[in-house]
């Protein structure tokens, strides 16, 4: 369901990612702002990180199962040339992981969402926020 989540996105099918998605959904990762922590938030987020990146990919690296809940370990890459979260188009690729961790139902449907995402070398990739010195 993970791997099936993400080729949907990939393929920006929102009716097909919508109906993976139970209507209790609840998201435990904090959206941006404006964007609900429901289903309706974040079919809207991933419109419009299309909308942003329209070539964005998200690709599992690995998918780890236990019990009722799902992790994959992704790699995002994509080229902004739309409007994002209010950043005009850079033109400029991104290359960023992240960690998505999802609770399935006994019907199918993903119920909570937790995830963490590396937004700031996403922000540094595309020159909104200025890199610092190596630590």
């Amino acid at each position: 369901m993970m791997r099936q989540s993400y080729e949907l996105i990939n393929a920006g099918d929102w009716d097909g990612f919508s109906a993976l998605i139970a209507d209790d959904f609840f998201e435990h990762e904090q959206p941006p702002p404006g964007i609900a922590p429901t289903k309706e938030g974040v079919l809207q987020y991933f419109a419009m990180a299309r909308a942003g990146f329209p070539n964005l990919r998200f690709e599992p690296e690995f998918v780890l199962v236990d019990g009722d809940k799902a992790a994959a370990y992704f790699r995002f890459t994509g080229t902004q040339s739309g409007e994002f979260m209010g950043i005009p188009p850079t033109g400029k690729s991104v290359d960023v992981r992240g960690v998505d961790i999802v609770r399935w139902g006994d019907d199918g449907l993903g119920h909570e969402h937790w995830g963490v995402f590396d937004a700031m070398t996403m922000m540094q990739q595309l020159g909104v926020v200025p890199q610092g010195a190596p630590a």
